[in-house]
């Protein structure tokens, strides 16, 4: 699950596998996650099941097309 401060919210993932670590800093500091979601702001390494998921996954650019086209 995901906590804010308004809301609890489960987690969905694209792919499956088993949880190996995640980000304690975002414990203290939850805006890392927008400020460097890439880099410094990654919520949880994970060990794949099935690495032939990944190739289903969109690409940045079409994801951002993707929000996009859903703002207008």
């Amino acid at each position: 699950m995901v906590e804010s401060v308004k809301a609890v919210s489960d987690l969905y993932a694209p792919v499956s596998g088993t949880v190996l670590e995640r980000n304690d800093d975002l414990v203290e500091a939850p805006e890392g996650l927008n400020e460097d979601c890439y880099d410094e702001g990654w919520m949880l390494k994970v060990k794949l099941t099935d690495p032939s998921e990944v190739a289903q996954l969109l690409k940045q650019a079409d994801y951002v097309a993707f929000l996009e086209s859903q703002a207008e």
